[in-house]
């Protein structure tokens, strides 16, 4: 080779990495803020990424996202969320329940953000109203805590010789308070008692269900929370340890071997705050963005689950749920 030619090819292979660093600088950076964690949170991330493409977004290719997970550890979330704002994102998704939403808000005061929350963004004080979102949030609403008294009700219909119904609460939680008063209502009109059970770490979801067994609980019902979504297997396995029938409020935990769930889809929620995130990168205000709210809600069951613990699911049941596991 010749010596010519020899310095262009050395110098075709600097000149490479200088244009895909700049390729990448230039590209708009995503900052994705989770009070769950990575491992458990992969459908969803799937689902965001199809909701980015939908607007024209593929992660990687023409945008960046940098992922921070709080891991059931909601105190470290305006840590992460500084983090973020110090990398000078150009929107956040805040996803993982009231708790992410609101830690944003909090602390990106001038950075865009999409969220995604279980109760109303206008009570929890994040926008100023569904349609005209005002300020610089928007999102989706997955109303979940409004579901907890129809879960109730479904956990009375598969067990209607129930007298005492447990039901798991986060009281770190915003909204766990209203979530209680919900169902304590719903049972007050069924006839059934309600036993109320905090728990806010692993240890303590293990103690409850000692104490289910002491006041002769019939059943559990688990509130819609990402700390309770994080220790999902650790939910699952004791139920079915102690031989308690759950409820939840994702199919997850009925994949994983719960025993039924009513919810809404986070599937589609999440592939609605990838479109979001999309719009505000492609130059939509968030103020001008309304809050979208999921509307898919499904009943799934487990029939291996509740074979295993002896219960015969009604047929009226399983002539409504959105998918029936054998």
């Amino acid at each position: 080779m010749r010596r010519r030619d020899f310095i262009k090819v050395i110098g075709s292979a600097a000149v490479w990495p200088l244009i895909a660093r700049a390729q990448q600088s230039t590209m708009p950076v995503v900052g994705f803020l989770s009070s769950r964690s990575a491992a458990e949170s992969a459908n969803h991330i799937d689902a965001f990424r199809r909701g980015l493409r939908d607007v024209g977004f593929v992660e990687g290719q023409n945008v960046a996202v940098e992922y921070r997970w709080a891991n059931g550890q909601y105190d470290q979330l305006p840590n992460l969320t500084s983090e973020l704002v110090a990398r000078q994102v150009g929107v956040i998704a805040a996803a993982g329940g009231n708790v992410t939403g609101l830690a944003a808000n909090a602390v990106a005061r001038s950075t865009p953000i999409a969220f995604i929350v279980g109760d109303d963004p206008v009570k929890l004080g994040l926008v100023s109203s569904l349609n005209r979102p005002g300020g610089n949030a928007t999102g989706v609403s997955v109303f979940t805590t409004e579901l907890g008294p129809k879960r109730f009700e479904i956990l009375h219909e598969l067990l209607p010789k129930a007298s005492i119904i447990g039901l798991l609460i986060n009281p770190n939680y915003p909204g766990s308070a209203t979530e209680v008063a919900a169902v304590q209502a719903a049972a007050r009109r069924i006839g059934v008692n309600v036993l109320v059970l905090n728990a806010s770490n692993e240890q303590e979801i293990d103690a409850i269900f000692d104490t289910l067994s002491r006041q002769q609980a019939n059943a559990l019902l688990v509130s819609a929370d990402a700390l309770f979504v994080s220790r999902r297997d650790q939910l699952v396995s004791l139920s079915a340890r102690h031989a308690v029938p759950t409820i939840y409020d994702l199919r997850d935990f009925v994949m994983a071997g719960g025993l039924l769930s009513y919810g809404t889809s986070l599937a589609d929620a999440y592939r609605q705050l990838g479109v979001y995130i999309g719009k505000i990168l492609n130059g939509q205000k968030p103020s001008e963005l309304p809050v979208q709210q999921a509307v898919k809600v499904e009943l799934v069951i487990n029939l291996k689950t509740a074979r295993t613990l002896g219960i015969a699911v009604p047929n009226t049941l399983i002539g409504r749920a959105d998918e029936v596991i054998e």
